[in-house]
């Protein structure tokens, strides 16, 4: 089977000469959910931006689909991989909830009939159609952020790539985007500091700790080690226990 994101010996250095990623070799396949996992400064957000050429490897190689991420396949690339950003704003600016959801494909010459049927599809998959003509700036954080990832979702990516999606959120809206996100039929891809929404969320998460991969495995196991949290500045929130998960 075909890898649905693929970094083999990926570097990436900031202009001033910071290294941020160090040899990352890092394959997903089509359909699994991985969480990424980090202290800050871990390089977590910069490889995400890598994902669809936002970002572009010093050294090594990205495969989308089987497709290495070069200059001319960019445009591919970021039809395969939707990133959602953890600030919905940064992807909401139209009048109304229904305009952001048809600027990308209205923007990717589709027919008018094939975008008003993918804004549809895409909203009721998060659970927003009800919104669909209100104006974005009217919506709690939570509905933005479904409504961010529904602006995603309306391109048909293959892949999707979310950063904190739970960030600064209530327990409830983190559980209506926790359903939303775990009924979704893609690969998934989540760069988070919330280890329990992680272990919700994604089956298998990887550490990354000064721009290396320091461990890959079941999201349970890994948050089980103390000692591998301990040495990558993770910690678990107070009366989480993940062993009762696998009770």
């Amino acid at each position: 089977m075909t890898s649905a994101l693929d970094f083999k010996g990926v570097h990436f250095s900031y202009p001033d000469g910071t290294p941020a990623l160090q040899g990352v070799d890092l394959e997903i396949m089509p359909g699994e959910r991985v969480a990424v996992l980090g202290p800050n400064g871990a390089g977590k957000t910069t490889l995400m931006l890598h994902a669809n050429g936002l970002l572009r490897p010093t050294n090594g190689e990205i495969a989308v689909a089987g497709t290495l991420l070069t200059e001319e396949n960019l445009a591919k690339a970021r039809q395969l991989v939707g990133m959602v950003f953890q600030d919905p704003d940064d992807q909401l600016f139209m009048p109304t909830v229904a305009d952001d959801v048809a600027f990308g494909p209205a923007n990717a010459g589709l027919a008018p009939e094939e975008v008003a049927s993918r804004v549809e599809a895409a909203l009721v998959e998060v659970g927003m159609l009800a919104v669909k003509n209100r104006p974005p700036h009217h919506l709690s954080l939570g509905q933005r952020r479904r409504v961010a990832i529904a602006t995603v979702l309306a391109t048909d990516p293959e892949v999707l790539v979310m950063d904190e999606p739970s960030s600064n959120m209530d327990p409830a809206s983190r559980r209506e985007l926790a359903d939303v996100l775990l009924g979704l039929d893609r690969t998934l891809v989540m760069v988070t500091h919330d280890l329990p929404y992680a272990a919700q969320l994604c089956p298998r998460s990887v550490i990354l700790s000064d721009g290396k991969i320091r461990a890959d495995g079941w999201t349970l196991d890994l948050l089980m080690d103390e000692a591998l949290l301990r040495q990558n500045r993770l910690e678990l929130p107070y009366g989480f226990d993940p062993a009762a998960l696998t009770a």
